[in-house]
C-alpha cells in the first residue's frame, strides 16, 4: 500500500488506553473544577461508559449501556452530560444524515479521521488520508492564508451491495478485518425501534 493511500482505521486503535482514558478524565475533571460543577455518581459513570466506546454512540444507545450499570439514570441525564463532554472538548457531535445525532471521543487523545457513510445501509467507516490532509492545508494558504485548526469531511456514497453491482458486497458484510467501522447506523435504528 502506497504510503499516502486512505488507511482504515482498526477498531482496537481507535479504543483509548488506559493512559488516554485517564488524560481524559483528568480533563474531565478540570473542567468539573472550571465550571463548578459537582462530582456525582450518575454523571461519572455516563462519562466512564461513554469514554470506553469505539464507535459512534447515539444517547438512546449510550443510555441502554449505561443502564446496564444502573438502571436508574435517566436519558436527561445522559443527554447532559454529553453536552457537558461536548463543551469541554472530549465528545464530537455527528450528524451522518439520518437526523440522529451520535457521538464519538474527541479531546486530546483522539487522533483525527474522517468519515466515509454509505447513503443506503449506513454504514460508516473512518479513514486517514494524508494526501486530503496536505491539500486541505494548502487550499486554505491559496484562498487568504488560512490555517486550518479543526475540520470534519464526511463523505456520502454507496457501497458495492448498495450500487448493485453483481457480486459486490458490503464491507460490513466481510467478516475480515477490513478495519474500524461502525455497524450500520439505520440497522441500529430499526433494532432501537423494536425495543419496547
Amino acid at each position: 500500500m502506497a504510503e499516502n493511500s486512505p488507511t482504515l482505521r482498526e477498531r482496537h486503535e481507535h479504543a483509548q488506553t488506559p493512559e488516554q482514558k485517564a488524560q481524559l478524565k483528568q480533563q474531565w475533571s478540570e473542567f468539573q473544577r472550571r465550571r463548578g460543577l459537582k462530582t456525582t455518581a450518575q454523571r461519572e459513570l455516563i462519562v466512564d461508559v461513554f469514554l470506553q466506546c469505539s464507535d459512534h454512540v447515539s444517547i438512546e444507545e449510550l443510555l441502554g449501556e449505561v443502564r446496564s450499570h444502573s438502571a436508574k439514570v435517566g436519558y436527561a441525564t445522559v443527554y447532559r452530560t454529553m453536552k457537558l463532554l461536548t463543551d469541554a472538548g472530549l465528545a464530537a457531535t455527528r450528524q451522518f444524515g439520518d437526523g440522529q445525532t451520535r457521538y464519538e471521543v474527541a479531546g486530546s487523545q483522539a487522533p483525527h479521521h474522517d468519515h466515509l457513510i454509505c447513503m443506503k445501509c449506513g454504514l460508516i467507516l473512518e479513514f486517514e488520508n494524508h494526501e486530503i490532509e496536505e491539500l486541505q492545508d494548502s487550499v486554505a494558504e491559496k484562498l487568504g492564508g488560512f490555517k486550518i485548526m479543526n475540520h470534519k469531511l464526511e463523505l456520502y456514497g454507496l457501497c458495492p451491495k448498495a450500487m448493485g453491482i453483481p457480486g459486490g458486497s458490503c464491507p460490513d458484510e466481510s467478516g475480515g478485518s477490513l478495519g474500524k467501522h461502525s455497524r450500520p447506523i439505520y440497522q441500529r435504528l430499526e433494532a432501537l425501534r423494536d425495543k419496547p
